[in-house]
């Protein structure tokens, strides 16, 4: 039986060989990570002078947009196929301060270590380690954030009924929804100060499903930061996010 990692990585091969690289330059999507990047900016303060480390980069879609906007971004990243469009596409666009690696962690001292997408991939016991090691990557003052699927999403609940294929396509074998409140735990149990917030409801969900739809993405997004002022709807948000500050 294969271990979890290697069924992460020959998914992961499979996916940044093509279909990947056409569906996150689609309008919806671009849109979605465009909102990403204001928001983690937002919530964590980095800034101009920031060293970030991005955990599962992918092909670098969100960090090539990061880039400009901070002094230094390096992601890591399981897969050789999305490392080598992650650099491509930094030679093409120009992007100098944009690094990636392959592996599974970096060395050095961050003052943003970031996790988009990523933390619900690991095993039960490389999760209850991660805060640990990200304690040790980053600097003085220093912010994590994480982005994830919530357990408790509705999104989730109708995706697999109404489109069974399309959610499969965007999931591992081992990948699965966490909670919100266990996950901040694990970053308050080592020493974080960890808050949870709830990303969306339904605007990046719609931009898988329809990802060259820039305007209905853009309008889902306003419909979200409305329903998600409302607490009893906020809980059944489609995913969440730690802020954890050391």
């Amino acid at each position: 039986m294969k271990d979890a990692l290697q069924s992460e990585l020959e998914y992961h091969e499979k996916l940044y060989s093509g279909f990947a690289q056409a569906h996150f330059a689609r309008p919806a999507v671009r849109a979605l990570r465009q909102h990403m990047v204001g928001r983690i900016l937002r919530m964590t303060g980095a800034g101009a002078r920031s060293r970030v480390l991005s955990l599962g980069c992918g092909i670098g879609d969100t960090e090539l947009l990061l880039a400009p906007r901070v002094a230094e971004v390096v992601g890591v990243d399981l897969s050789p196929a999305a490392v080598r469009q992650a650099r491509a596409d930094a030679g093409r666009l120009g992007i100098a301060n944009a690094h990636f690696e392959e592996g599974t962690t970096a060395e050095g001292a961050y003052d943003l270590v970031m996790a988009i997408f990523f933390l619900h991939h690991l095993p039960d016991q490389a999760l209850a380690e991660l805060p640990g090691r990200v304690k040790g990557l980053l600097a003085p003052g220093g912010v994590f954030y994480s982005l994830d699927p919530s357990s408790r999403r509705l999104s989730g609940v109708l995706g697999k009924l109404l489109v069974p294929g399309l959610m499969k396509r965007y999931q591992t074998p081992d990948e699965r929804e966490l909670e919100p409140g266990p996950t901040a735990e694990l970053f308050r149990g080592a020493g974080f100060d960890a808050r949870v917030s709830m990303y969306d409801f339904g605007s990046s969900p719609l931009a898988g499903l329809l990802p060259g739809w820039r305007a209905g993405y853009r309008a889902a997004r306003a419909v979200d930061d409305w329903l998600l002022r409302v607490p009893a709807l906020r809980r059944r948000g489609s995913n969440f996010e730690v802020i954890a500050r050391g």
